[in-house]
């Protein structure tokens, strides 16, 4: 492909929580970048992963689900940053159930500048026996914007994603490439290896786990092809660390262990993994603790 014709530039992937967009990601970069798991609020960061192909390099960012609530600092943080990241991007990837509009998704809406060009993505269509409501859900969101494309897909089967990647194509700037063709993240290993212990933190406890959990990678040190890691699990309350760390230690040995493994797979190596878990009260309302863990 000529310089000329290569297209390179952002896209956003906003939508309410839990709706599947750390799911498409990972899909779509073909790495596991973005945790996921059935429980809201998981994604707090943005989260670039990278697509490359012949005609084209997307640089995606997966936002945090924007959250109706603003019970605290961290969660005013995490709409802030779903913010910004629909007005500084080429394009939007808007995430809504295919099953219909949920009045969650008018104020992500909102978020997107009227300029951008806006494709909506109708997930987890894989799961609708009804193809109907599918079309009365594209209906519906048809009449709320003029979309740029409406396409249905499912992040966790693949479904109609080259479809999504070009339309998404058509709207990015022509010029080189930005990032090597091996590289799907800018985002450091000591990052990932903390999202891969909360990953499995929220998978493992689910409803238990309460919200106000932090991960925070204090040594990352490598030898050779080793990776040894240090991360501390920081909670609100005592009661909180009693079911992290679970009876005899069994729940704290078993996240460690799936992270550890979730680590090897994405790194490429041996990975020693120590965790320990702190009570930090408050920190989801304190300035300095959510920049401590990168949230601001």
């Amino acid at each position: 492909m000529s310089e000329k014709s290569f297209r390179t530039g952002t896209v956003a992937i906003v939508g309410r929580p839990n709706v599947g967009k750390s799911t498409l990601l990972n899909r779509v970069v073909g790495v596991h970048v973005a945790i996921t798991s059935r429980k809201a609020q998981t994604t707090r960061h943005r989260i670039v992963g990278i697509h490359t192909d012949r005609q084209s390099q997307m640089i995606f960012v997966d936002t945090p689900g924007y959250q109706t609530q603003h019970k605290n600092a961290l969660n005013r943080e995490m709409n802030r940053t779903a913010g910004r990241a629909a007005g500084e991007v080429d394009v939007v990837v808007m995430m809504i159930d295919a099953a219909g509009w949920d009045e969650r998704d008018t104020p992500v809406l909102g978020l997107v500048p009227p300029g951008t060009p806006t494709i909506l993505a109708l997930n987890k269509v894989d799961r609708i026996a009804d193809k109907s409501k599918v079309a009365r859900t594209l209906t519906d969101a048809s009449a709320r914007r003029d979309f740029a494309a409406l396409v249905p897909v499912s992040g966790e089967k693949g479904t109609q994603l080259k479809a999504l990647l070009g339309e998404i194509r058509k709207h990015l700037p022509e010029q080189p490439a930005i990032y090597g063709e091996d590289e799907f993240t800018d985002r450091p290993e000591r990052f990932l290896a903390a999202e891969m212990v909360r990953e499995r933190l929220f998978r493992l406890l689910g409803d238990e786990l309460p919200y106000s959990i932090a991960v925070d990678i204090e040594s990352f040190e490598q030898e050779g092809n080793l990776r040894r890691i240090g991360a501390v699990i920081y909670v609100d309350r005592p009661a909180h660390k009693a079911i992290v760390i679970g009876e005899k230690g069994a729940t704290l040995k078993r996240v460690g262990t799936e992270a550890r493994h979730a680590m090897e797979e994405l790194f490429g190596s041996k990975v020693y993994l120590e965790t320990h878990v702190r009570v930090k009260s408050g920190w989801a309302d304190n300035d300095a603790a959510l920049r401590k863990f990168g949230y601001l």
